[in-house]
């Protein structure tokens, strides 16, 4: 009589070909001569404060880390307290890298510059909790990073990281949902994606090379502004609801929480837009920690990502470090569709 092998975890084949994200970063440096190894500090730096967050958002219902820290940041938003212990997580991993100059977080008005790392190469831009405001309802949250090189002769001031998402050398974000997962790319590089594993507390490379289908009828925009949307807006969002070539019309499917949205967007295709509007000339979105680092993701696994001008979003050059801007990014042929709507309006 053959042995009962209890169903699908009795047939769980075990995996020995493990990659893990430390490893992962230790064989890219080697590929290049040049490499001094500050960058792979850096980023084991970043692989610290995301575990590190990782592991006080699963807790948070249990020590007492819900609901507001009774303060706003610098763009106006309502902290949550784990608002307040993401961002020092990311002070504290930043400066102890040593291996960064300037950070910029959403929860600072200013950026902090480390006086400690005078010979810094880089400096880091984060939204160390995207979506908080979702926190209490136990829906995924994430963080977002962009990390640029300093110029040569930089000065160690905002003005350093007032540069255009081209400029970036890796970017990323962590969504902390079922599983921390975390989305990564350097400059000219393919997208990976890594999940964390617990029980060996390392992040596991199980998505390599990520590449987005080049169209998909699933939109992910908050209708709720549709009032203050421009024309152009309105007129793209009515035809995704009339029926398609399928015979059906786009699925709608939105969270609320960017780091989400732009996730499943990420994985399945589709578009996620967060347009500017009359009630929020310029957007929601901050450009320098949400939608260069997003675009550049985006862009670099076959998408597209533009603003509301319908200009290339990494073009961008923010006029503050809390500059912010509207977004459409997705798979290319569904941002193309909201780019020629837009010109037959300006034509």
């Amino acid at each position: 009589m053959a042995a009962n092998k209890g169903g699908a975890v009795g047939d769980e084949a075990v995996n020995t070909n493990i990659t893990t994200l430390t490893t992962f970063l230790t064989e890219e440096q080697t590929k290049h001569e040049e490499a001094t190894g500050d960058f792979t500090l850096l980023c084991h730096a970043l692989q610290f404060a995301f575990k590190s967050i990782a592991y006080y958002i699963r807790r948070a219902s249990l020590i007492n880390l819900e609901g507001l820290a009774g303060a706003s940041n610098a763009t106006g938003d309502d902290q949550k307290k784990l608002d307040v212990i993401g961002n020092d997580i990311f002070i504290s991993a930043m400066r102890n890298s040593g291996r960064v100059r300037i950070l910029v977080s959403e929860e600072e008005e200013e950026p902090i510059v480390f006086a400690e790392n005078p010979h810094a190469r880089y400096a880091v831009a984060c939204d160390p909790i995207d979506g908080s405001s979702n926190l209490d309802a136990g829906v995924s949250v994430g963080t977002i990073f962009g990390i640029y090189k300093l110029v040569e002769g930089a000065k160690g001031t905002k003005e350093d990281l007032l540069r255009p998402g081209t400029d970036l050398v890796a970017a990323g974000f962590t969504m902390y949902g079922a599983s921390a997962q975390l989305v990564m790319t350097m400059k000219n590089g393919p997208v990976n994606g890594f999940t964390m594993d617990a029980s060996l507390g390392e992040f596991i490379l199980t998505h390599p090379d990520m590449r987005m289908p080049k169209e998909r009828a699933i939109y992910s925009v908050n209708e709720g502004n549709s009032c203050w949307w421009s024309d152009p807006v309105n007129e793209w969002i009515a035809s995704l609801k009339q029926p398609q070539a399928s015979g059906k019309p786009y699925s709608a499917r939105y969270i609320g929480s960017m780091v989400a949205d732009a996730y499943r967007t990420l994985l399945y295709g589709g578009i996620f837009a967060y347009p500017a509007d009359k009630k929020s000339a310029k957007g929601k979105l901050r450009i320098l920690y949400e939608c260069a680092p997003m675009a550049m993701v985006f862009e670099q696994a076959g998408g597209q990502a533009v603003n509301s001008k319908m200009e290339r979003m990494l073009t961008i050059l923010p006029e503050h470090i809390h500059d912010k801007s509207g977004i459409f990014l997705g798979s290319y042929n569904e941002v193309q569709k909201v780019i020629d709507i837009h010109k037959k309006y300006q034509s």
